[in-house]
């Protein structure tokens, strides 16, 4: 780790890579502390104390309290490319295209950034009408401008995470959403220790706690079981070609982080039309959706226990949906069919045992 952290100072190249990192990160937290002209921030702030919007504030790393420029933040382009991949399993043009390559990835990416804008558009007017009590000007003109930059700041976000994903260390979307979530995190902890709640000894508990996860995180994201393949060899003229062996990966974790955010989505959707409809039954959904119902709740279990189980069974579609080890009867990996003529599994039958294998 210290050789790595060496480089970032000894290579110009990498270090040039982590200083443009950084000041693409600056740029997303300025415009995450730029609220929008003519808001009342006292009525947003009261809005946002505990429930539904405090858990979706996290996100947005306070941009979406304050009303700031970023307050939709990446979620509108991380649903884009969740529907645009699962869009691939049905439209037969784009399942073509994701096998194309680099040229048919370019093609599905610029349609999830057409669709990100549009999202973007209705998650705006959902919350110029949902925040419409703490506007000074409700005429049509100014409705649209807010609306209208918005759309832009997550339009600019977008951009950002790109320019990092190919001029930075690379992952730029996962960057910004990693920012956004522990931008608030050491205020937090100040003002804990301040108030009394929490001590010294607490903080290197929730530090060690903290790094145990990330390690186990890493462990299960980078761990794969190795199918070994054995190509045949070739005679040609004097030459023998082939007869080597390689192995196709399995990772154990083929979904990724999609099915959490899959989850997030569900329960984050009738809980939020929910708060357009204050009292009675529509609160109660509320809260039973929201993961700390209000201030004095740190944990709520039925929506912990709802969020489990989605995330199971989201994970379980959408692995057989990312792997797919059969196509009609050659086997897949990743998109990729075998070519029975030279290659195979060793100690199975091809053709007929090489699907059900890899299952």
């Amino acid at each position: 780790m210290f050789q790595i952290i060496r480089n970032i100072f000894v290579i110009r190249e990498l270090r040039n890579k982590v200083l443009f990192t950084l000041a693409i990160l600056v740029i997303y937290r300025l415009g995450a502390a730029i609220p929008v002209p003519g808001i009342d921030l006292s009525i947003i702030k009261d809005l946002f104390q505990g429930g539904i919007l405090g858990f979706l504030d996290l996100f947005s790393g306070g941009a979406l309290a304050r009303f700031a420029v970023f307050s939709l933040g990446i979620m509108p382009y991380i649903t884009a490319t969740i529907i645009m991949q699962l869009l691939q399993m049905v439209i037969p043009r784009l399942e073509e295209w994701a096998k194309e390559g680099e040229t048919g990835r370019r093609k599905i990416q610029q349609i999830a950034r057409y669709m990100t804008v549009g999202l973007a558009l209705l998650q705006s007017t959902g919350m110029v009408f949902f925040f419409r009590e703490a506007m000074v000007d409700h005429t049509w003109p100014y409705i649209f401008l807010i609306i209208v930059t918005l759309t832009s700041g997550t339009t600019l976000i977008m951009w950002l995470g790109e320019l990092i994903t190919q001029f930075g260390i690379g992952n730029g979307i996962s960057l910004l959403i990693f920012t956004s979530i522990i931008s608030e995190m050491p205020g937090a902890i100040i003002q804990m220790v301040r108030l009394g709640e929490i001590n010294i000894f607490r903080i290197g508990l929730i530090g060690i706690i903290a790094l145990a996860v990330v390690v186990g995180v890493i462990m299960i994201q980078q761990g794969e079981r190795r199918i070994t393949v054995q190509y045949a060899k070739q005679i040609r003229g004097r030459r023998v070609y082939g007869g080597r062996g390689t192995y196709i990966p399995l990772k154990v974790n083929q979904a990724g982080v999609i099915p959490v955010i899959f989850a997030s989505s569900v329960l984050l959707f009738p809980a939020m039309i929910a708060q357009f409809f204050p009292g009675g039954l529509t609160q109660v959904i509320a809260d039973m959706l929201s993961p700390a119902p209000g201030p004095g709740n740190v944990i709520n279990p039925v929506y912990i226990g709802l969020y489990s189980v989605l995330i199971i069974i989201f994970t379980y579609f959408y692995s057989a949906v990312v792997f797919n080890p059969t196509l009609g009867k050659m086997p897949l990996v990743f998109g990729h069919p075998l070519k029975f003529r030279t290659s195979g599994f060793p100690a199975v039958r091809l053709q007929v045992q090489a699907p059900s294998s890899l299952q």
